[in-house]
């Protein structure tokens, strides 16, 4: 049985992460699951929205599969790798996170391009009480969000924030109502999908550049899009659309 629930169209994926009698707890399937939906986005690149269920998005990894794993299971980076390659998708990833969002299942927002919440939302790292650290990504996608000294505060308290403070920090771009939340992540896949898909896919790409690359990276990637077919068809259209009455 699928632990995820996808529905794809020609500009999107939406991914509802479904084990609601785990709380949404990411397993060993569902990290597979997540992976084929990668390798199909990697593929055929499309916005894609990760988004969870009534109350929760993601209680954190499977503690019962936690318990058992090894030194060997640590090093193969189980949910770290996934979560990666979600980051590295060509096309945006919009997370919509709601009520608890802890431990891998923060991780996973983390690793989206935009975070919008519902006013439910409880997010935290709290693996630290359970023996273990934030190995997914926490430990510097975290500072690089919010800032190195609430991400310290946050990974060593392992207290959750609130939607409110979430949005204060810079964690989520906005709060909407819980029942509007996956409605709003659409929207904003609405406004993405009008856009040049490939100016798009290469603004992330260097949105995601260390600083050193800057400004070469910009000005070449300028370059190769003063060449498009598709930037000169746009341009055309913007200035006939002024010569308009």
């Amino acid at each position: 049985m699928s632990e995820l629930r996808i529905t794809a169209s020609p500009d999107r994926v939406e991914v509802v992460l479904d084990r609601p009698e785990t709380r949404n707890a990411i397993s060993r399937a569902m990290v597979a699951e997540l992976h084929a939906v990668c390798a199909d986005l990697e593929a055929d690149p499309r916005i894609l929205i990760i988004a969870g269920t009534a109350e929760v998005f993601a209680s954190g990894a499977d503690i019962a599969e936690l318990r058992d794993r090894t030194a060997a299971d640590a090093l193969e980076g189980i949910n770290s790798r996934v979560f990666d390659r979600i980051a590295k998708l060509p096309m945006p990833v919009i997370a919509a996170i709601d009520g608890w969002c802890l431990g891998g299942g923060a991780e996973l927002a983390y690793a989206a391009d935009i975070r919008i919440a519902g006013e439910g939302l409880k997010i935290g790292n709290p693996e630290t009480g359970l023996g273990i650290i934030a190995a997914a990504g926490a430990t510097w996608r975290l500072p690089a969000i919010v800032g190195s000294a609430l991400a310290a505060e946050l990974l060593l308290t392992g207290r959750p924030m609130d939607a409110a403070e979430a949005l204060a920090a810079g964690l989520v771009s906005r709060v909407v109502p819980s029942a509007h939340l996956l409605a709003a992540a659409h929207e904003i896949a609405d406004l993405i999908a009008r856009n040049d898909p490939l100016a798009t896919r290469l603004t992330k790409a260097v949105l995601a550049a260390p600083r050193a690359a800057h400004p070469a990276i910009d000005e070449h990637t300028q370059a190769l899009l003063f060449e498009s077919p598709e930037k000169h068809r746009r341009m055309t259209e913007f200035l006939e659309r002024k010569k308009k009455p």
